[in-house]
């Protein structure tokens, strides 16, 4: 069983897009597609610097952009498929809840009214590797913060002010490490209320499709048969944490044998060899990771 799974934020670097540019076609895709999204995505992608591709209204429609582009060239049909947060526009877009233009044009919107909301108070998210997780937990919550992504493998990442990180840092939860991540705010946090407002109003107006695939929800790792559910949810997930780890237990439980992550992969895999053992993974870097995608995708179907 195939499941097909998008990145989040974090996942870009600089010059990811560069190598997949050489293939036939990707370039005019990306260069209509940035019209949608409101941005010159191949310069994004190629010649911007880490600072740059950092700002929130930057990195999501980039993200989602690359992640459909290269699901177009690997041809695959997945039974599952399911994204990391913003990685989610991308997984539902593959489902067939949204076209590529509504995933793109809402997701401007988003990374937009998220950027807004982060600067409305200094905050920021630090990773917890390690540790008891009850005892992160009650560790998280004894400093006021919000644990914003459950990843599992002994991985949370947690969101709140940037005194409250600190505090958190300096007194960390035993046996785990506490390092403090170069994004631009507390996302799936509280601190992300007022951009589920600007998010709700921006997707009114569409008619999303009921899913032809499996699509996993990042709330509590459900399978979602309702286009307008799995649309509510991506409204409300802006403010609320990501259970990734819910999403690999889904993907255990439906008998998942074969992962491969879209662009800019290996954040997601990494997850999986430690939390999904025997699952084959294939995470798409490069143009040179093709074809151990294709041969995965034979095998999976030989079996």
């Amino acid at each position: 069983m195939l499941v097909i799974v998008a990145p989040g934020q974090g996942a870009q670097t600089p010059g990811f897009l560069s190598p997949w540019l050489e293939l036939p076609g990707l370039a005019d895709r990306l260069t209509a597609w940035s019209e949608l999204a409101g941005l010159d995505l191949i310069a994004y992608g190629t010649i911007a610097d880490a600072d740059e591709i950092r700002d929130t209204a930057v990195a999501q429609p980039l993200l989602v952009a690359a992640g459909l582009a290269i699901a177009e060239v690997l041809g695959a049909s997945p039974d599952i498929v399911a994204g990391h947060s913003v990685g989610e526009f991308t997984a539902a877009t593959l489902a067939g809840v949204l076209t590529p233009a509504q995933a793109l044009g809402l997701v401007r919107e988003r990374g937009q009214a998220m950027a807004k909301a982060a600067a409305i108070a200094e905050t920021g998210m630090s990773a917890v590797l390690g540790g008891v997780e009850e005892e992160v937990l009650a560790a998280i919550a004894a400093n006021g913060l919000t644990p914003a992504n459950v990843n599992g493998a002994g991985q949370i990442v947690v969101g709140g002010t940037l005194e409250q990180l600190a505090a958190f840092k300096a007194e960390p939860p035993a046996r785990a490490r506490v390092i403090p991540l170069s994004v631009a705010g507390a996302f799936h946090t509280a601190h992300m209320a007022s951009a589920v407002d600007s998010l709700r109003e921006a997707a009114s107006g569409l008619t999303p499709a009921d899913p032809a695939v499996t699509l996993l929800s990042n709330s509590d790792g459900a399978a979602v048969t309702s286009g307008a559910d799995f649309l509510e949810r991506l409204v409300t997930q802006v403010a609320n944490p990501v259970r990734w780890d819910a999403c690999m237990a889904t993907m255990a439980e439906r008998g998942v044998t074969t992962m491969i992550e879209l662009v800019p992969g290996g954040t997601l895999t990494g997850l999986a060899k430690r939390a999904l053992r025997g699952v084959t993974t294939v995470a798409l870097k490069t143009p040179d990771d093709l074809g151990a995608a294709r041969a995965a995708l034979q095998s999976n179907e030989e079996r």
